[in-house]
């Protein structure tokens, strides 16, 4: 069955000819692994799929989805991690190193930096793969999953700042993800995921991830995460900079304003992941980014990721190993409840919940959609059990030193290549293994090769502002205000708050009106009860007179 499915409509002619023999092997792999236990399990035929589809449909998501593991690491790198001022090698003519020396070029703060990213490759990573295979095995659903967007820019940015220079520590913030996925998973087991999710006002979930897009394209076009195309500015706050001089502390413009040549490649690659997308290209994140680190591999260019410094030569040698296995020595199990009891953390707890529960519902969903697999009750078989795989991957990912895993929109390329089943999510796990061996060449993506990236996923999360009734002002204010305050208040959480704020506001004069007319209502008929009480007191005496 599954054999004939998958060598239907091979074609004819020369091709045909040549691939004949391919394709009667390719049906009995098929038709083997259908009957045997794996194929059993995974439900091949009820699901009119066969194996090597599931295979193909696993890689295409793969594809779609690597750009992840790069990106992510440069994201929650920016937070510094474990790094600290100890790190920080110390000037020739001073005894100590000042607390500035983390947010100013020093070699030692930057060699522990690299460490740290390397560490977050293996953990991003690490958490994929897990997260994938247990979709794949115990929901038998063919989605991948990985460290969010959203979540990752708001734990670093946010809540750790750039280099620690925000309100809570990085050790702090994972014991906020840890508890974050408890509360989640207890949630999912409880069955209150649903109710949860509704408790919020439409507009305002939508506009979260068109908010939290422009959050993250933002980043992508600032110096540090990305492009360098916006920078910062005294008059304006940002203005346009790209260019050939730039304080690498203040991120100012010193000269040459769009002679950036990183810049300009990196707007390169960027057409290429746009053309790649607007073909419907499988892996075309990937193809920019690839394009964009190649050329940046090459010494003694204006655009090398390899600098003549010692810490460049440092890194130029690690990655000349190309084939490393990479020991997580500083982010795993760096789980920390020290000043946990704070405003900060409870409103970041409950940003993350929300975004966590919001995420993962609408893209479960419109994957299951997708794939074909809602029942006419509006739910799907797996259901259950991937929000558990989805709450507990966030749990492992936090002792790995990730931000929450999400399941990934991206999983919808292998669902267009005929995944049905779990063995795509677990082709999607075992190629998220394959990659823990080129460590070496993974570190060494720069960051104007991630902030093109950056930029279009903050395009792909735009599309959901259509489905705002934007003629209601009680919905279309709200969810303008949660998108504009993400980007210009660079938080996350204070979208969400003043979107819902605003929302609850609004709501309060229909719920005014409601209880005035309810009150004029009462005291008309407290009168005309009183009047009746009076007349009928009043016809009472007239009979007693008579």
């Amino acid at each position: 069955m599954g054999g004939e499915l998958c060598s239907a409509g091979m074609g004819n002619g020369l091709l045909a000819r040549i691939g004949k023999t391919w394709r009667k092997g390719e049906k009995r792999l098929n038709d083997t692994v259908e009957r045997s236990r794996v194929g059993i399990y995974f439900k091949l035929e009820a699901r009119k799929s066969c194996f090597t589809k599931e295979l193909r449909a696993g890689l295409a998501t793969f594809l779609t989805m690597a750009y992840i593991i790069t990106v992510n690491a440069t994201i929650i790198a920016d937070s510094g991690g474990t790094c600290s001022i100890s790190d920080c090698s110390v000037p020739a003519n001073q005894t100590a190193a000042g607390p500035d020396c983390m947010l100013q070029p020093n070699p030692g703060y930057e060699a522990c930096l690299a460490n740290i990213k390397s560490d977050l490759i293996v953990g991003t990573v690490l958490s994929s793969m897990i997260g994938s295979i247990a979709m794949g095995v115990l929901a038998n659903l063919p989605l991948g999953l990985a460290p969010g967007m959203g979540s990752n820019a708001y734990l670093a940015y946010n809540l750790v700042g750039f280099h620690g220079s925000g309100p809570i520590k990085y050790k702090t913030a994972l014991a906020v993800v840890l508890v974050e996925g408890c509360a989640f998973l207890a949630i999912s087991a409880l069955g209150l995921r649903e109710k949860v999710a509704k408790l919020f006002p439409r507009s305002v979930r939508l506009a979260c991830a068109a908010g939290i897009g422009l959050f993250i394209a933002f980043v992508g076009l600032q110096i540090h995460q990305g492009v360098g195309l916006v920078g910062p500015d005294p008059s304006t706050l940002v203005t346009i900079t790209a260019c050939a001089n730039t304080d690498l502390v203040t991120g100012q413009c010193l000269g040459g304003k769009m002679h950036s040549s990183k810049f300009w490649l990196a707007s390169a690659g960027f057409l290429i992941t746009s053309y790649g997308l607007m073909k419907n290209v499988k892996g075309s994140m990937i193809y920019g980014i690839v394009f964009i680190t190649l050329i940046s591999w090459f010494r003694d260019t204006s655009v090398t990721v390899f600098p003549n410094t010692p810490l460049g030569d440092t890194n130029y040698l690690y990655f000349k190993k190309v084939v490393d296995f990479h020991t997580i020595k500083s982010t795993a199990g760096a789980i920390s409840f020290s000043n946990f009891n704070t405003s900060e953390v409870w409103v970041a707890l409950v940003t993350l919940l929300y975004v966590d529960v919001l995420a993962t519902t609408g893209t479960l969903f419109t994957m299951a959609e997708m794939g074909g697999f809602v029942n006419d009750k509006g739910g799907f078989e797996g259901e259950y059990l991937a929000y558990l795989v989805d709450a507990g991957s966030t749990v492992v990912g936090s002792a790995l030193g990730m931000s929450p895993i999400a399941t990934y929109v991206e999983s919808s390329a292998g669902l267009r290549e005929g995944g049905r089943t779990g063995l795509t999510a677990v082709t999607i796990g075992f190629c998220f293994f394959l990659s823990l061996f080129f460590i070496p060449l993974l570190s060494s993506v720069p960051p104007w090769a991630i902030g093109p990236s950056l930029v279009m996923v903050g395009v792909m999360m735009m599309r959901v502002v259509k489905d705002i009734n934007w003629g209601d002002m009680k919905e279309a204010v709200p969810a303008f205000i949660t998108m504009l305050l993400m980007p210009l208040t660079y938080s996350i959480a204070n979208g969400i708050i003043g979107g819902i704020g605003l929302y609850i506001a609004l709501s309060l004069y229909d719920h005014l009106v409601v209880l005035l007319k309810w009150l004029v209502e009462m005291r008309r008929r407290v009168v005309q009860e009183h009047n009746q009480v009076s007349a009928t007191a009043g016809v009472e005496l007239s009979n007693e007179i008579i």
